[in-house]
């Protein structure tokens, strides 16, 4: 048998290979990487045992979990709810930070919706905004895809960060998913202020990349949005200041959920999730119905399934039944993709734990002496740069670092938080994120390689340093 850390190694180079240069899926090439390395490295009669256990292990604790939370995503997609939660930080932050306001709405918004979708929903409204306020859509297209951006790869429950919350916990890492929510929050509020110094900057090299008034299809507005609109432009043309309630006008002509609905949607699983935390940590709880119950609705799975209806009966309540059917089918078609990846991530973790080399590999990064917390860090940008999906990147990645930490000796969550973080670097052109950043905020590729790619290792950077600083006093 072959040595465990070379069987590793080319099981991965494999993967990639047939992700970028074959017409392979994800799913497949994993399967085959998890499948090639246990050939190498372990009987062959054990192989398929292996690899079917992790798979279906991986399955069973997040496959229900991520496709409640695409259906969640696309009511509110299709609702209006995005549209609705932007319009309420349009209110509490002000035009004047039209950039704020699009960046967070994004920030919220990517938590349980895919970045890319996201994007789609929200572009309209930053190329309204740079209409209106002329300020550059490198500006204002940037800062919203990196709000996205950043909460796609550092909260769960987006399948990436949930699905590395997974593959610690099969190795015994014992997160808790409310608990790393919180931190992922915490660590994505630095990251998204550094992201709007950072897009006022590109705004200020880039100031001619602003929506003309005839650039704008006015057929895909309602009457009275057109009439919203030239109010807007004419206020404009006569130089006199554009205040929140032309936006807020501009919006209020849709039909949109309420604020209270939208957010309270979003936020139910979330809540539900870290209630489970609280009272988990309370030991006079113990054998009360009340903690029975919070444990019952907090648990992932429980907490989605609630919101997942708050959505079909309160939010969609203006579609009929049919219409509603319809969403939460196309929800599932995105789901299986992400959940069939991660599981033979999971497939692949199983097997590189089994035989030993993720152990190996950390007992010699640790003779060299390299900080722990480099380790994550650097495999995060390993695995992303090459094949371009981070959600691939964080699954890959999660399946080598779970099995080191014990013996890299850092804390779990940051490790983890560490490999999510880097898995953002780069977004450039092997990324589907990169081309929807590009194309609808109206860039070139040149400026957006420029801008939006180089940002996409700024801000990770900028939170490598964070976690690495976190690591000294954190173990």
């Amino acid at each position: 048998m072959m040595s465990p850390v070379l069987a590793m190694a080319i099981g991965i180079v494999v993967m990639l290979l047939l992700i970028i240069f074959t017409r392979m899926h994800a799913f497949p090439a994993l399967i085959i990487s998890a499948v090639l390395i246990a050939i190498l490295a372990m009987p062959v009669g054990n192989v398929i045992d292996t690899v079917t256990t992790g798979f279906g292990n991986t399955m069973k604790s997040i496959g229900i979990v991520i496709g409640f939370g695409c259906i969640m995503g696309i009511f509110l997609e299709k609702s209006g709810a995005a549209k609705r939660m932007a319009l309420t930080i349009l209110k509490l932050v002000g035009v004047k930070n039209c950039d704020v306001v699009l960046g967070l709405t994004g920030f919220v918004v990517s938590i349980p919706v895919f970045c890319d979708s996201g994007f789609v929903i929200l572009s309209s409204l930053a190329k309204e905004f740079s209409r209106l306020t002329k300020k550059s859509m490198v500006w204002l297209g940037g800062i919203l895809g990196m709000g996205l951006y950043i909460t796609h790869f550092m909260v769960p429950p987006t399948p990436g960060p949930l699905a590395v919350v997974s593959a610690f916990n099969d190795h015994g890492h014992g997160l808790d998913l409310g608990m790393y929510i919180i931190y992922g929050l915490l660590i994505s509020i630095p990251l998204f202020i550094a992201a709007v110094f950072l897009f006022r900057y590109y705004g200020k090299k880039y100031p001619d990349l602003v929506v003309r008034d005839e650039e704008i299809d006015r057929s895909k507005y309602t009457p009275a949005q057109l009439a919203v609109l030239d109010r807007i432009a004419q206020k404009s043309r006569e130089g006199k200041e554009l205040e929140n309630k032309d936006f807020e006008d501009l919006l209020s002509a849709e039909k949109l959920p309420s604020a209270f609905m939208s957010f309270f949607t979003l936020l139910c699983p979330i809540v539900l999730i870290f209630a489970n935390t609280i009272v988990s940590q309370i030991p006079a709880l113990d054998g009360t119905t009340f903690k029975g119950i919070v444990q019952l609705i907090g648990n992932p799975v429980m907490a989605l399934f609630i919101s997942l209806c708050i959505g079909a009966f309160f939010l969609c309540r203006e579609f009929d039944r049919k219409t509603c059917v319809k969403l939460m089918g196309e929800a599932c078609k995105d789901a299986g993709p992400i959940v069939f990846i991660t599981a033979a991530g999971g497939a692949l973790g199983a097997v590189i734990n089994t035989i030993g080399a993720a152990k190996i590999m950390a007992d010699w990064l640790v003779a060299t002496g390299i900080p722990g917390i480099l380790v994550p860090i650097l495999i995060g940008v390993i695995m992303r740069f090459p094949q371009g999906s981070g959600t691939t990147a964080m699954i890959t990645g999660s399946a080598i670092v779970a099995p080191m930490v014990a013996t890299l000796g850092i804390n779990p969550y940051l490790a983890a938080l560490a490999l999510c973080l880097t898995t953002m670097c780069p977004s450039y052109l092997n990324d589907s994120y990169f081309h929807v950043v590009t194309n609808f905020s109206g860039m070139d590729i040149k400026t957006s390689l420029k801008t939006w790619s180089v940002s996409t290792f700024i801000i990770p950077a900028v939170g490598s340093v964070i976690l690495i600083l976190l690591s000294l006093v954190i173990h």
